[in-house]
């Protein structure tokens, strides 16, 4: 089983963005039932934030684990300001990496998810405001008294890494990978690697897009402002999906789990969401699916880095946006 930094974990987490209504309207019964099933598949990674749903995702999440908890790897996040989610110490920025802010965000995610450490806690986006050393100084004291077990980063330069892991070791980066958005092999992969930070790919069904969405017709659904998802960008995306169509076609499979399956061949540790229990059993059911070389490279010559068409988040994003 994969390593990200001391904690041991499935091939595949959780991300339970999307059972507090970023993707439209959820509803809690079926969003419950999803996180029951998620302990059923013996998954043990999951990953949620206090500004999904403005804190309901995290409550949720407490809800489902409650008992449970042993052997559970439980990630979360703070760092973008909004919605209901308390903004002490953010000084009226959108996003705040301000150490005060950091202890308060912390102490909220613990009483909302109900447990006493958060295994992996993330900077959710760089504030360029606070040098990431004092950002990272705080979680390190933070960890010192047993409240988060280890530090994480999502969406950060190759720079904010270096500087932040040489303040404290950093555990895992969290950024958007997938076949539509490959930029972190660049510069971000061969970074981590070489310090040893476990990388947990978001997004690595393209929000859905990947699986076969198209443009959502739930006016609540934040993919209505992502530029992928709108007209002609939606067209010519959607004629690259239809080759991962065919080779899914030729396999026997989903195009949603040979889009998966090329994550999982990258040895990351990617968090699908889903809503529903047979998204999710059928997400799951990717680990079983080995790609050949070939496959792979007829993958990557669909989706060459940078053709996608269209920016990842909508302009008034706060730093690139929630993932």
């Amino acid at each position: 089983m994969p390593q990200i930094g001391t904690f041991t974990v499935t091939r595949q987490g959780f991300g339970a963005m999307g059972l507090s209504h970023n993707y439209g309207h959820a509803d809690e019964a079926e969003s419950l039932a999803t996180l029951n099933r998620v302990l059923e598949l013996g998954i043990t990674f999951i990953d949620t934030a206090n500004v999904y749903g403005n804190g309901h995702n995290e409550e949720l999440v407490g809800r489902a684990i409650k008992d449970r908890r042993d052997g559970l790897v439980i990630a979360s996040k703070f760092g973008i300001v909004g919605g209901g989610v308390s903004a002490e110490g953010a000084n009226g920025k959108r996003v705040a990496g301000d150490p005060a802010y950091a202890r308060a965000q912390l102490d909220g995610s613990l009483k909302r998810l109900g447990v006493e450490q958060i295994d992996i806690y993330y900077v959710h986006r760089i504030d360029t405001t606070v040098p990431i050393e004092e950002t990272i100084g705080e979680l390190a004291r933070l960890k010192a008294e047993g409240k988060i077990g280890g530090i994480g980063l999502s969406e950060a330069t190759a720079d904010t890494i270096r500087r932040a892991h040489a303040e404290h070791p950093i555990t895992a980066l969290q950024s958007e990978y997938s076949l539509w958005t490959r930029d972190v092999e660049a510069e971000i992969l061969p970074t981590v690697r070489e310090l040893g930070i476990g990388f947990v790919p978001f997004s690595p069904l393209g929000r859905g897009f990947l699986a076969g969405a198209t443009a959502p017709e739930d006016d609540k659904d934040v993919r209505h402002r992502h530029p992928r998802f709108q007209g002609d960008a939606a067209q010519i995306n959607a004629a690259r999906r239809a080759i991962v169509d065919d080779i899914a076609q030729r396999l026997g499979a989903t195009t949603a789990q040979v889009s998966l399956a090329w994550v999982l061949s990258k040895d990351v540790v990617p968090i699908p969401g889903t809503r529903h229990v047979r998204h999710l059993e059928s997400n799951w059911a990717a680990n079983d699916l080995v790609l050949d070389a070939d496959i792979i490279a007829e993958l990557e010559d669909a989706f060459p880095v940078g053709a996608t068409v269209g920016a990842r988040f909508p302009e008034t994003a706060p730093a690139q946006g929630p993932s």
